[in-house]
């Protein structure tokens, strides 16, 4: 998990025990690679991340990832667990005079044999001048750079610094990782040592509205719990948490919905079911209700990029446009900004004209290369761009259809099974009317009838 806070630099020594003052967060962040939850991916035996970790690696490294996924914790225990010596920069407020001091105080470590993790918070907020500072000190490995960033590090981070480091992507916390933070947090004496009990309807909404997030499950269950605790006054024994209390805390209500059960399903399919049938309202409601759950909006995209294709396609061709406009969004913004985008998607698609038909003709022609009816590639249609290919008789015959006054030639295109064989019948709906009446002359042309 990803928990703000900078560690000392004596990185090789036993870490202080947090401030019990300290912000929950900041108290439970993992002190060993054992107690870090997720990214299994990246912290396998032999993974990247778990080598560089256990100080067999020695490429810097771009951490790209949402926030609270343990982009900060991973940097502190590169340093931690290899006797390096750690600094700390954020985007936000350093500039390039900062960057080359702690670049010439690396430099005078490595002199002494002594390597600098140098962790870069926001890096995509570095300009391209801040950036090209850090080369130098990158591939000589003055510094081990860990950079973290929220945004597309291809392009967010100069190609030069990009080909120096490895690139890992890092995943929203899972539901049973974030359960798990959560009971660690109760019962651990760094967090409150199970002086606080929490129901499973509220550890159920405290986790959903985490949202994969590690400090954003950490804080709220923090806000919940100074509730309680105020409430209960003087107790002998642990106060419970439950859910009218989180509730109150984070002036949110709860929202029946499972992310890994049935309400999870019925709920997309009750949206894709009301964008298909028009209903702008419904879809809405449906959007509202996994948002606020805290679906991951980059699952909800998915389904409308789908959806553009599957249920609208050609009756509009920009919805499709729309729809991976808003996942664009969604991937460079962010919540809560990107529920507009999102929002703005869905009534497109559910105020559109619809049509099935490009899903039937793929599925038909699909099936049809399934059960064999693939043929051969006509000889003219075929690569004549190497020696030889003509005494073969590939490309020999080709019309160039912008040599005829209306581009389009009588020529064969289709192997000789499938010649005359239509796949795809536009509907008389939205933009597919027009093409419902030019399609069959331009088959005629085509086809020479």
């Amino acid at each position: 998990m990803e928990l703000m806070g900078t560690p000392g630099d004596d990185a090789g020594a036993a870490r202080p025990a947090p401030d019990p003052g300290a912000p929950l967060a900041v108290r439970m962040r993992p002190r060993t690679l054992d107690e870090v939850l997720g990214q299994q991916h990246l912290l396998d035996t032999g993974a990247p991340l778990r080598r560089l970790v256990e100080g067999a690696g020695a490429s810097s490294v771009i951490l790209y990832g949402p926030p609270g996924t343990g982009k900060t914790t991973l940097a502190s225990l590169i340093s931690s667990t290899t006797g390096r010596r750690f600094e700390s920069l954020s985007a936000l407020s350093a500039g390039v005079k900062e960057v080359r001091a702690i670049i010439e105080v690396a430099r005078r470590r490595a002199a002494q044999g002594t390597q600098t993790v140098l962790f870069i918070d926001e890096v995509h907020r570095f300009s391209k001048t801040q950036q090209d500072a850090l080369l130098s000190a990158v591939e000589n490995r003055i510094v081990l750079l860990v950079a973290a960033t929220t945004e597309n590090p291809s392009f967010s981070v100069v190609s030069p610094l990009l080909s120096r480091s490895l690139v890992l992507q890092l995943q929203p916390l899972t539901v049973p990782d974030i359960a798990a933070l959560l009971r660690r947090a109760v019962d651990d004496e760094r967090g409150y040592g199970g002086t606080i009990t929490v129901d499973d309807d509220a550890l159920d909404h405290l986790v959903a509205l985490a949202g994969g997030d590690a400090r954003r499950a950490l804080t709220t269950l923090e806000a919940a719990a100074d509730v309680a605790v105020a409430r209960a006054g003087a107790s002998d024994g642990p106060v419970a948490v439950d859910l009218p209390t989180v509730e109150s805390a984070v002036d949110r209500a709860a929202v029946r919905y499972d992310r890994d059960g049935d309400q999870h399903y019925d709920v997309i399919s009750a949206f894709i079911k009301s964008i298909r049938g028009s209903d702008v309202d419904a879809a809405l409601h449906y959007l509202a209700r996994m948002i606020v759950a805290g679906e991951d909006p980059r699952f909800i995209a998915r389904r409308l990029m789908i959806h553009a294709s599957e249920d609208v396609g050609m009756a509009d061709p920009t919805a499709l446009q729309a729809a991976a406009a808003a996942a664009q969004v969604v991937q460079l913004v962010g919540l809560p900004e990107a529920r507009l985008a999102l929002a703005q998607a869905t009534i497109h698609l559910a105020s559109a004209p619809k049509s099935g038909a490009v899903n039937a003709a793929i599925s038909q022609a699909m099936a049809d290369v399934s059960r064999g009816r693939a043929g051969m590639v006509p000889p003219h249609l075929r690569d004549g761009h190497y020696k030889g290919a003509q005494g073969l008789g590939n490309a020999v015959g080709y019309k160039y259809p912008h040599d005829a006054p209306s581009a389009v030639v009588p020529q064969q295109y289709p192997p000789d099974e499938l010649v005359g064989v239509d796949y795809y019948t536009p509907t008389a709906h939205g933009a597919e009317r027009g093409l419902s009446e030019r399609l069959p002359k331009l088959r005629r042309i085509v086809r020479g009838r």
